[in-house]
This record gives C-alpha cells, sequence and structure tokens, in this order.
C-alpha cells in the first residue's frame, strides 16, 4: 500500500482536499474502507445506518497547506490555559465556538451540543470557586480512539483528535470512554451548517481545535476570542517546539492536566487550578 495521503474531501476530518492519516499505522484504514469513504464523499447525502442520515459538504484545501502536503508529525498542538485569569461568568470562548463552528443551544441542556464548556469547580473544604474551560483534551492515547469500532474517531499526525462523519455509526463508545465528557451526540435535525464544521444528526462531535483555522495558520477561534476580548486566559502552540511560547510556560511553570492519571497524556495544560 502507498504511502501517499488519501482523498478525504467532505469527510468531516475538517482538513479538506487531502488528508495525511497514514494508509498504516496511524489510522488503521484498510483499502476497502477506504473505497467507501471515498464513495460516501462523492454523494451529497449518505445513509449510515438505520435512523443515522450524514448530509455531506464539499470543502476548499485549506491555504495553510497544500491539499498534498502532509500533516507535520514533529509537531503536537495544544493549549495552556491559566484559570487565575479565567472570568467568572465569561462566556467568549464558548461564544466564539459556536459562531465559528455552526453549534447553538437548543434549548435541551442534557442533549446539546458541547465543544466547549465554562465549568465552576469548588472546594467543598473551604467553598473556593474558580472557573475554568473544558473541551477535548486532545489525547495523545485517547480513549475515544481505542474503542471506536469503525475507526471514525482518529488522532492526526499532529495530535488533533477528530471525528469523520463519513464512518462514525452513532454508537456513542466514544462518549462513554471519554473521561472529560467532552463529546456530544446530535439529537436534533440541522440547519446552516458551516463547510469548514460538517455535521450530522444521529453522529457524535467535539472540539476540533478549529482544525480548519490551524491549517490556515491562524489560532483557534477561542484562543483569538480570549485574547482579544476576555482575560487572556488561553495559549496555543506547538507543544514540541521548544521555542514556542506554550513549550516555554509548561517548562517553566507549574502546570496541571486533568487526569493525567490515566495516562492519556493530555494536550491540554490548565495553570492556577
Amino acid at each position: 500500500m502507498s504511502g501517499e495521503p488519501q482523498d478525504c474531501a467532505g469527510c468531516g476530518c475538517g482538513i479538506g482536499g487531502t488528508c495525511a492519516r497514514s494508509p498504516a499505522g496511524d489510522d488503521g484504514l484498510d483499502e476497502p474502507r477506504r473505497a467507501f469513504l471515498r464513495g460516501a464523499a462523492a454523494t451529497a447525502v449518505t445513509t449510515l445506518a438505520a435512523g443515522v442520515t450524514l448530509y455531506s459538504f464539499g470543502a476548499e484545501p485549506a491555504a495553510g497547506r497544500g491539499p498534498d502536503e502532509k500533516v507535520n508529525p514533529k509537531v503536537r498542538w495544544g493549549l495552556l490555559i491559566d484559570a487565575g485569569k479565567c472570568g467568572d461568568g465569561c462566556t467568549a470562548c464558548v461564544t466564539a465556538c459556536q459562531t465559528e463552528n455552526g453549534w447553538r443551544d437548543t434549548g435541551h441542556p442534557e442533549t446539546d451540543a458541547q465543544w466547549i464548556r465554562k465549568l465552576t469547580v469548588k472546594n467543598p473544604r473551604n467553598g473556593a470557586t474558580f472557573s475554568l474551560p473544558m473541551m477535548c483534551q486532545h489525547c495523545a492515547d485517547a480513549p475515544c480512539v481505542d474503542v471506536c469500532p469503525t475507526g471514525a474517531s482518529f488522532k492526526r499526525a499532529d495530535g488533533i483528535v477528530l471525528v469523520d462523519k463519513h464512518t462514525c455509526i452513532g454508537c456513542r463508545y466514544c462518549m462513554m470512554a471519554c473521561p472529560y465528557k467532552a463529546r456530544s451526540f446530535i439529537h436534533e435535525p440541522l440547519a446552516d451548517q458551516k463547510p469548514h464544521a460538517p455535521r450530522g444528526k444521529g453522529t457524535v462531535e467535539s472540539c476540533t481545535l478549529c482544525v480548519h483555522r490551524v491549517d490556515d495558520g491562524r489560532i483557534p477561534a477561542c484562543v483569538e476570542a480570549c485574547n482579544d476580548t476576555a482575560g487572556k486566559a488561553m495559549l496555543f502552540g506547538d507543544l514540541n517546539d521548544p521555542s514556542s511560547e506554550i513549550a516555554k510556560r509548561v517548562a517553566n511553570y507549574r502546570t496541571t492536566r486533568i487526569r493525567s492519571d490515566l495516562g492519556t497524556d493530555p494536550g491540554v495544560y490548565y495553570r492556577n487550578i
């Protein structure tokens, strides 16, 4: 099998054009499944399972990376979030994510999408509280990837964890496996979707780190909004690059990764929690 990138137009990985999921080792897809993906991407409407229908949207290749250029495996994208700068009641990051990726509250908090959500943590001993944003932690050893029966949950070579909408059958095993409750199931009919963030009723979704923006050389919408209009609590960058600001801060300041004891190697670091 060749090592060339495979056609993934409209597959829901957020890359557009061609994707850098290697044919062996990274995503475990064999040629018949790849053939299915190519066929699914060519149709406007694909039925995945009984009662599960995916509406496919085309996407243009991102300008920051050529359609034949692979994702750089030397990079690991991540976040550093300073809870000490995260204001109680501030939802700038949530609003920015909703606007950028086309999801919203529908009045059903038990089942609404939650690509990112604000949590208030309380110390039961003294009542002290702090606020922090919670999203997919983009783990290096992601439980959601391990339990997915179709390979729909996958990790890019640069550490971003995504859901391939063409192979997600809505079994929700990944939701049960995620220790951060960072994934949600789409129960409601959808309208006005974003071409760069395809969604589908009956499938699972979560934070993509705004992969379309990353591939275009930009930062995630939540980070941009926090830095522009809120407390400047969020930093995005390459954790593997010692010269990057995020790597320097992780090396020089005390940071915490939530439930790091589970061995998932999260890509999101927190300070002051």
